[in-house]
Parts: structure tokens; sequence; C-alpha cells
């Protein structure tokens, strides 16, 4: 599955770690207008045959330590009910709201990926089950340019009331994970 062609998307160099700095990858920063943007810059430049995402997430279903595969995808702050819309639905688009676009790898976990521009310390909604803040961007722009893509999520916080704390330890053990999966 991984080869030349492949691109891995990270948000922070803190998600590589050092473990990743063999393979082709963009650091994109934080959020959705960030993760687009960069990505689809990568994706002209790079031309890839397939995309991997790997980074931290918060979960109060998985547990901390736990890396999951993401297959299915939502924008957690896009609400336009006011206008009659569902939740997550992006108006006047033919996109779902459940953006369903990810490879999955046997033995992991499956999750639903709630994307949105705010680091989630208080998650209630039974929706989606991982919380991060870009996926949802990167599985659009595969899914626009017709590449195949792999979320893997490293579950770093139980986005709560520790989610800050957790996350600073956490974050720095994902590429070990990841690379344990891997290669």
């Amino acid at each position: 599955m991984l080869n030349d062609s492949t691109l891995f998307v990270f948000a922070l160099d803190l998600e590589v770690a050092g473990e990743f700095d063999h393979v082709a990858k963009v650091i994109v920063g934080v959020g959705k207008i960030n993760a687009t943007y960069e990505l689809t810059k990568a994706v002209y430049h790079h031309k890839p045959k397939l995309i991997v995402n790997l980074g931290s997430a918060g979960s109060n279903t998985f547990k901390r330590g736990e890396v999951v595969c993401c297959t299915k995808f939502l924008q957690r702050d896009m609400d336009v009910r006011g206008l009659g819309f569902q939740q997550y639905q992006v108006p006047f688009s033919d996109i779902p709201p459940i953006l369903n676009y990810g490879i999955k790898i046997k033995g992991l976990p499956e999750g639903i990926c709630g994307t949105g521009d705010s680091f989630e310390t208080n998650h209630f909604s039974s929706d989606y089950n991982v919380i991060d803040m870009e996926a949802y961007s990167f599985a659009f722009v595969a899914m626009k340019e017709n590449i195949p893509f792999l979320c893997l999520k490293y579950i770093s916080d139980g986005a709560d009331g520790m989610a800050a704390e957790d996350w600073n330890v956490q974050v720095h053990k994902a590429a070990e994970a990841f690379k344990k999966i891997l290669f």
C-alpha cells in the first residue's frame, strides 16, 4: 500500500517527532483552512497516489495511546440548521453531512472523526467519537482529487477538562505508534 508516491500529512512537526523524515511529507499547521490550503499545494507538487494523515486526536470513546483508523468525517462546527440544513451539512453542496472517504486497516478500530476549528475540552456529541482539527479537510481534498486516503489518529486525550495537559504529554508518542503500524 505505501510506496514512493505516498504523501504523509501532519498538522504539526510534534506529531512527526523525527520518525517520518525519510518519506514525502507536508506539515500543514493547525485548523481546516491551513490544512486545505497546504494539502492542495502539496498534491499539485507531489502528485501522490495515496495520502496518509497521521495525527493526534481526542476521544472519550477510545483509550489514550490507541490508534484509530478514521473512515468517516464531519465538520463538527458546521451548523446551518437555522436555514433549514442538517447539522454538519455544507449549504448548497452535494456533499453529505458525513463524508465517507477512507481506507480501512484490518485490526484497527474505526472511528468517525469530527473536525473543527476548536480544541474540545467538553466533548458530549455521540455523532463522532474522534475529535481533531484537520482530518475532514484532508479527506475532502483527497476525495475531490480522487486520491485514496488513509487517516490514522493517535488518541492523545479524552476531549475533557484534562485534554490540554494530556495532549502535551501524549502527542510526542504518536509518531512511534504510527511507525509500528505502518513500517
